[in-house]
């Protein structure tokens, strides 16, 4: 359900974006606008101002794919994002002139410089724009879709969806709610078998995404729809008047005039996830260059303490249900689940060894965890990674689980700080709610917030 990356746009601008440099340059060199006392140099500057836009476009989400996006949006982002990054120029070329006495006129340029990037880029992303859309009223990239509802709601969307073609939604057919028999097929398109089978119909049809069109008495198969359809790379919409249901994990989009709401966007900004990323990749190396004599002192008291490994590894589920190692300082006997299996923690765990729990207490014992943020596999903060056998056992148990696995697991989290370890399913359950809160709230302010109050029961001896 996350935005995949475009590299057809990142061709583009490498094209429209070295052709504004080249405009810009000629213009530099062919017109007295700003005196110079030498000719400056072509090929280095372009490559600097290409990786500077670059960034820029990042941060601003122009690489993320817009499936039948609106032309308009795009180029008001492209706006935006032009005008920040000629501001942040322009304010450079300020401060060094406060330093060198540079003719005023240098500023200015920047202005020409800023209509030239709009015109070039904003006219390379539309002319793309129209194109693929020319495509997809041809039939062309049009993506598998099903439509949630065998009733008057689904028909009149099937529809309309079919009177816009440029939408980009190729409809296999329907899903029947129930299984009572009312018809075969609506002009063309079939029902392909009930809610139950959706998960199947999915696979077997290569589905990107399901349009939900259930009737008032059938919305509390809402939550059954949104369950079948997780752990698929899906992305999926509503009819307006169920937007109650889902409030709060929900963004409204209109689709020539006609409102379909998409279902667990990515809430955070492109801009913020970049941010948050960085912040991951510098804090991580940071802590562990800083940490590098705690390694020492802790490897030892380990050592000293328990027989076993200094650093524990184990199977965790990621970022879309990916496993990787997670590595944190063994604070348990070696052979703690050597004869129960996978179990909860229980309240003072006598697992636990000594050294264990001063090293769970401070949360000393995750250090080795930024190792895993550091290659992406986590992030500072997010929900806490769960092993595969807890994983497959709560998504049975608890609608919505698998949201937890839009995004990165953390080191810490919201539910960290609100609640301790897991140790009932009506733990979990709680813990879940808290998860979603952050995800449907996720921003770089949160993050600091719950950096903060971890910090303070790293500091108060407060963890478990």
């Amino acid at each position: 359900m996350t935005s995949k990356f475009d590299i057809k746009n990142l061709a583009i601008d490498f094209l429209t974006i070295n052709i504004a440099w080249s405009l810009y340059f000629f213009l530099r060199i062919s017109t007295a606008i700003a005196p110079m006392s030498a000719k400056p140099d072509f090929w280095f500057p372009m490559l600097f101002v290409y990786v500077y836009w670059l960034v820029i476009f990042f941060f601003y989400g122009l690489y993320r794919s817009w499936h039948a996006a609106s032309r308009t949006d795009e180029f008001l982002t492209i706006l935006k994002a032009v005008s920040v990054g000629c501001l942040v120029l322009f304010f450079v070329i300020f401060l060094n002139d406060t330093n060198v006495q540079t003719d005023l006129r240098w500023r200015l340029i920047i202005l020409i410089y800023w209509g030239i990037m709009l015109l070039a880029v904003g006219s390379g992303r539309v002319l793309y724009r129209t194109a693929r859309r020319r495509l997809l009223e041809s039939g062309m990239g049009r993506r598998n879709t099903v439509i949630v509802g065998w009733n008057k709601k689904g028909l009149d969307l099937f529809d309309l969806v079919q009177q816009h073609p440029a939408l980009g939604y190729n409809i296999v057919g329907f899903v029947k709610v129930d299984k009572k028999k009312a018809g075969t097929t609506h002009r063309g398109a079939e029902i392909l078998g009930t809610v139950e089978n959706l998960p199947a119909i999915i696979s077997a049809r290569d589905i990107k995404e399901v349009l939900i069109a259930l009737e008032s008495a059938d919305h509390n198969k809402l939550l059954e729809v949104i369950s079948c359809c997780n752990g698929h790379d899906v992305s999926m919409k509503i009819m307006p008047d169920m937007y109650d249901i889902i409030s709060g994990q929900a963004r409204t989009n209109q689709i020539y005039g006609f409102p379909l709401i998409e279902i667990m966007p990515q809430i955070m900004q492109p801009w913020e996830e970049s941010a948050k990323r960085l912040m991951d990749i510098a804090a991580s190396f940071v802590v562990l260059l800083l940490s590098t004599p705690l390694w020492l002192i802790i490897a030892i008291t380990i050592k000293f303490d328990s027989k076993g490994p200094i650093v524990y590894s184990q199977e965790r589920v990621g970022k879309d249900e990916e496993i990787f190692k997670m590595h944190k300082f063994r604070s348990m006997r070696d052979d703690a689940e050597k004869s129960t299996g996978p179990v909860w923690a229980p309240v003072n765990d006598s697992r636990v060894t000594r050294v264990g729990r001063f090293l769970r207490n401070t949360r000393l014992d995750e250090i080795p965890q930024f190792i895993n943020v550091l290659r992406g596999e986590m992030s500072l903060v997010g929900p806490r990674p769960e092993r595969p056998y807890f994983v497959e056992m709560l998504s049975k148990e608890i609608p919505l689980y698998h949201r937890r696995l839009k995004v990165r697991p953390g080191i810490t989290g919201w539910a960290q700080v609100k609640q301790g370890y897991d140790r009932s399913i009506d733990d979990v359950r709680s813990k879940v709610r808290y998860d979603l809160f952050y995800i449907e709230n996720m921003s770089l302010r949160m993050d600091i917030k719950i950096l903060l109050y971890t910090f303070y029961v790293m500091l108060a001896g407060k963890g478990h």
